[in-house]
């Protein structure tokens, strides 16, 4: 196979600067995602003007709550329908679609309108994270500026995948692997030419996270054991159980999603329908509603013991599950992270019983179990363990790590050709790269 074609020196530092400069841009946005997403919070659960972080645990309503992700969604549906229906989805697939089958092009609509569209209805209670409506919004401000600048499909998609580096690095403090998931899921290369553009400006957004939003881990949470070389097995086993679980978890949600599409109303009361059975489950758990990146941290600090996790865990995947299905505006990272340490803490616990002790740390099971089940969701194996590390610093999890989330990745490629993150492409017969191959010639204009 032939070696990817270089960027001329120039172009190369052209679009590094380009990128640098977006990932700048993104601190702010991403800043300003979560300050929305805070206030809408506020305003739908307290009825008070606030942008401080909030959660809707501790809201008042009763059961009027459960109609508040509904108006949230009813919402998104209005707007998708008259604004651009682009705005559906969970972010990273729509930018993967547009880097494999439209050339990097973002409709510009989009900068403006999936920002909006996910702090409404992640505001409003939505099970999602905030982290890929930053990831999305970043993808498309860097195939704007393409666009705009008149750049080739090649670079445009450099630009897309530094975008989205830089909103994933603003979010969860997490550079490195924000350079792996567009790597894995983006640009389908490891080459200079997307490698330093992309490395720049996910560097850029942490430097300046640190500074606008905060230092430190995403989750903070106490130092876990060391594993030791006997428990190898037991981590590769935990692998294998999330690999299956990911399988499970990406038919049924195709499902669902089939059933939405077979009702006689029209799609932009979809969402709402969905969040409707979301509200229900909110109302039995608020902790269901938002992205729950508190809750991750008591499952990963101990917080809550493993039935504890097991629970929420159940909760938010039922909940995620039918918002996703329902096409609604949405986030997937934070809530796969949730689900998988919730069956990481129980497949620990579920190994105590069995062995009448306690053979795993729960706390490192669940570290294991969030990276497996986001690795085998999504496809990106590298970039799964790398957030993991660097939002907890954990680095002597490794190993473990390492077991697990092959294992997991393993029995997805062995069981399936699709994840969460390609399933829609499989469904209408579109090919994605299962892994690095060179791209097509770069044509460069003159300056």
């Amino acid at each position: 196979m032939a070696s990817a074609p270089r960027l001329p020196p120039r172009r190369l530092l052209f679009v590094s600067i380009l990128s640098t400069a977006i990932g700048v841009v993104m601190a702010f946005g991403a800043k300003f995602i979560l300050w929305l997403i805070a206030a809408i919070t506020n305003l739908s659960f307290y009825g008070r003007f606030s942008g401080a972080p909030a959660t809707a645990v501790g809201n008042h309503l009763g059961f009027w709550v459960v109609l508040v992700p509904v108006a949230g969604a009813a919402i998104v549906g209005v707007m998708a329908r008259y604004g651009h229906r682009g705005i559906q989805g969970h972010g990273i697939p729509e930018a993967m679609e547009q880097v494999l089958f439209n050339e990097s092009r973002t409709p510009p609509a989009i900068l403006v309108l999936k920002p909006l569209s996910t702090a409404v209805v992640i505001g409003t209670g939505g099970p999602f994270g905030a982290e890929g409506v930053v990831i999305a919004t970043g993808g498309a401000l860097g195939s704007v500026v393409g666009q705009w600048l008149k750049l080739s499909p090649v670079e445009r998609k450099i630009l897309l995948a530094a975008g989205a580096a830089a909103g994933l690095s603003a979010t969860f403090n997490a550079p490195i692997a924000a350079v792996l998931l567009s790597l894995e899921l983006l640009l389908f290369e490891f080459h200079p030419r997307s490698l330093i553009p992309v490395s720049l400006a996910s560097a850029a957004a942490a430097a300046l996270r640190a500074r606008i939003i905060g230092a430190g881990p995403m989750f903070s949470i106490p130092p876990v054991a060391s594993a030791s070389g006997s428990l190898f097995l037991s981590y590769a086993a935990l692998g294998l159980v999330m690999g299956l679980l990911s399988v499970a978890v990406v038919r049924v949600v195709a499902r669902v999603e089939e059933w939405f599409e077979r009702l006689p109303v029209h799609w932009m009361w979809r969402p709402a329908l969905g969040a409707l059975a979301i509200g229900l489950l909110g109302f039995y758990d608020p902790r269901v509603f938002g992205p729950g990146y508190d809750v991750i941290d008591q499952i990963l600090g101990a917080g809550l013991s493993p039935s504890g996790a097991v629970k929420i865990g159940g909760l938010k995947l039922a909940a995620w599950g039918v918002g996703v299905a329902s096409a609604t505006s949405s986030g997937t990272l934070a809530p796969l992270f949730l689900i998988g340490a919730g069956a990481g803490a129980g497949f620990a616990r579920g190994l105590a019983l069995i062995f009448h002790g306690a053979v795993m740390d729960p706390r490192l099971a669940a570290l294991v179990g969030l990276a497996a089940f986001f690795g085998g969701m999504s496809g990106a194996f590298l970039a799964s363990m790398a957030l993991v590390i660097e939002t907890t610093w954990r680095i002597h999890a490794f190993a473990p790590l390492l077991a697990g989330c092959a294992a997991s990745y393993l029995m997805v490629r062995l069981l399936s050709n699709e994840n969460i993150m390609t399933q829609k492409f499989g469904k209408q017969g579109r090919e994605v790269p299962a892994g690095y191959a060179a791209d097509e010639p770069v044509r460069t204009q003159a300056r």
